[in-house]
Order: structure tokens, then sequence, then C-alpha cells
């Protein structure tokens, strides 16, 4: 059966006049008219009671006015569900964040996802290292990842979103507590506690080539495989831990966060998906992932109004 008949015929229906139902469709009488005769004929039944004056509707037309309407009006959801599909808004997605990312940027992105993309579900996984996140991406688990490079697996696409400095966090009665910045030689001889090795951690390592190049041969004491407790240790006085600059929006009582100077380091934030991954709900929460870093030319957001460091 043609649409375009059913939307005919609720027309006629309505305004009980051929005339007028024309005028409102657009189209001359007779045609209408015709297309109502070969739906009353396809149907095998009497619609309506045709006068000069009026047109008024049979038992059968009232029923199959309502059922009409009804279609009609999943034919209109349903296209506009995929218009909205094809645009990206609507969908499920899960994202992992990197530990400090957890604390400091995703409130932030929360909101500014539910603001931009009310139609896409989101849920949202915390405290990930990298090595984990790259497997919830090629399994499955997790769909985008905001993570610490290096991941280097050629399934993923990974798009740098900003750089950190290091900071330090030390315990508030530590001896290097009451100083403005740390340099890297000031930890020779300090407990320290780090990201754990076992996890493939992309800190572990860059905590240890920091210190290394400094001279310092890091004494380990603990190894943890969350930001939050490596940071709660700190303030439990069972050590000094190095971290990137957007864990100090993890404030504890006992904690003390200082500049991490000579050297200058500072890790990267991205954003990955899979490769094989082309969804347009997903590619555009990437995309809105992106301008909240860097926002389009004439959008007049200065850098101060970037996102809280993650």
């Amino acid at each position: 059966m043609d649409l375009r008949h059913l939307r005919y015929y609720v027309a006629v229906a309505e305004e009980r006049h051929f005339g007028r139902a024309a005028e409102r469709l657009h189209m001359a009488q007779p045609p209408l008219s015709q297309a109502i005769r070969r739906l009353e004929s396809e149907l095998g039944v009497q619609l309506l009671h045709r006068t000069t004056r009026r047109v008024d509707l049979t038992e059968a037309g009232r029923a199959y006015l309502e059922r009409a309407r009804a279609i009609l009006a999943e034919v209109d959801e349903a296209a506009d569900l995929a218009r909205r599909v094809a645009a990206g808004v609507v969908g499920r997605l899960a994202i992992g964040c990197v530990g400090s990312a957890t604390y400091s940027l995703l409130p932030t992105l929360s909101r500014h996802l539910a603001a931009e993309l009310p139609g896409v579900d989101f849920s949202f996984r915390g405290e990930m290292l990298a090595p984990d996140q790259a497997e919830g991406l090629r399994t499955g688990a997790i769909d985008v990842a905001l993570l610490r490079p290096p991941a280097a697996d050629p399934s993923l696409v990974v798009r740098l979103l900003r750089r950190d400095r290091l900071v330090v966090a030390l315990p508030a009665d530590h001896a290097l507590a009451g100083r403005p910045r740390v340099r890297a030689a000031d930890l020779a001889g300090t407990d320290l506690i780090v990201h754990s090795a076992d996890r493939r951690s992309v800190m572990y390592d860059v905590v240890l080539r920091v210190l290394r190049d400094a001279g310092v041969e890091p004494r380990i004491r603990h190894e943890v495989g969350e930001t939050s407790t490596l940071i709660t240790l700190v303030a439990g006085g069972l050590g000094a831990a190095v971290a990137p600059e957007p864990v100090t929006a993890l404030t504890l009582p006992g904690v003390v966060y200082l500049p991490l100077v000579q050297p200058v380091t500072t890790v990267e934030l991205a954003v990955a998906h899979r490769a094989d991954r082309s969804e347009p709900h997903l590619l555009r929460t990437v995309e809105v992932i992106r301008q909240m870093f860097h926002p389009p030319v004439g959008t007049g957001q200065a850098d101060t109004d970037a996102p809280p460091a993650g």
C-alpha cells in the first residue's frame, strides 16, 4: 500500500471535504478522489459516505482513520530516528577514563556530553590504566578512552588532547613539603609510591625515567593500580608520588602538591577509539570531546576557558 494514500485519506477524513483536503495536500481534487476510491477498492470496504456538500466516515472509515494516524506517526518517528542516528545524536557508549581524568575532567565531560548529545546514553568507567583501556577498546568493554599515550596499537585511533605537567604529592609533614617547588634530584632517598609496573602503567615508566635522568635511583616502596590509592597512601605518610597535575583535584588532608621542576616534564592526554568503529554517535562523541580542548576558531572561547585539567 502506498503511504501517500494513507496521508490522502487522513486529510479527507479530517477535513470532511475533498476540496479542502486537496488544498491542504497541495494537489488537484480529481486525483485525490481517484486515490481514495483506489484505496477503498484495495481494502474492499467503503470508508466514506460522499454527498455534494460534505464527506462522512463509515464505521470502517472511523476505525481505519485511527490506525492510519498511528501508522503515519510511527513512520514519521522512524524517519526522525534514522536522521538522528545518521547525525550521531542517539546511541549508547561507554567511556573509560585514566585515573587523574576521573577526578578533574569527568564531571565536566559528563555534563558537556549530556548537553551536546542528550540522545546518547553514556556510561563511564574511571581509574583505568592505559593498557586496560586499550584492551577494553579492543574487546568492546568500552567504546572511547581518555588515556595517557603511548598506545602503540595500530588498531586504535589516538588523538592528542593536551599535555599535563607533573607534580609531586608529598605528606604534609615531609621535609620537602614546605618548599615552593621540587626538583627530581630532591627525591633522592625518598620513599616512593608509584603506579603498578605489573599492569604496564604509562606513569610508572615516566616516573622512573624522570628520576633516573636526574641521577636518582627510585626507592619504590608501594605500587598501586589506582590514582586515588596512590594519593591516599601519600596522605597516610607512606611516601611521595609523582603524578600528572590534574591529580591535584583530589584533595585529601595531609597531602601537599608541589610543581616538579628540573626537569619540567609533561605527559599527554589523548582520546582513543578503535579504528574499525565508525558509528556516527561514536565519531560525534569523539569530536565533541576534542572541541572541549580545541574549540573551533571564532567561538571566542579563550584558553582560560578550557576544561579543568584531567
